[in-house]
């Protein structure tokens, strides 16, 4: 097994922060989600960490879990004129999804630079290293 190479729970959380995983202190990103090609306080590559689909998975399911499935527990949702209440759950759960994606996007990157995991590590995941 493969040993841990950083602190995991402190990358993980400075990834959702929002800052460098390796000093906490530079940015994360430079635009909604895109994350910094290196971070501007400690110089480490930020880039080489992938984010891929991981991120989005997460969030679907942690809006699957928080918003959708408690709202099935609230009678007035499902008795109230669709008109009404559509577009204010949609709104809410648009506006709950945009706001934890990039939270889960950088702990993500965190989580990946916690076990060493590089975007050259990508050929060990093909079928051609299985054969």
């Amino acid at each position: 097994m493969q040993e841990i190479a950083h602190p995991l729970a402190s990358s993980v959380f400075r990834g959702l922060a929002g800052h460098c995983p390796a000093c906490g202190k530079g940015r994360l990103f430079w635009k909604y989600l895109k994350v910094n090609g290196r971070c501007e306080a400690c110089d480490q590559d930020l880039a080489r960490y992938p984010a891929d689909d991981g991120p989005a998975y997460v969030t679907i399911l942690l809006m699957g879990h928080l918003v959708v499935a408690p709202m099935l527990l609230f009678p007035i949702i499902w008795r109230a004129n669709p008109a009404y209440s559509l577009p204010i759950i949609l709104s809410a759960l648009a506006i709950a999804t945009l706001a934890a994606l990039p939270r889960v996007k950088g702990g993500w990157v965190g989580l990946m630079y916690a076990l060493g995991v590089k975007d050259s590590d990508a050929h060990l995941h093909t079928a051609d290293a299985a054969e």
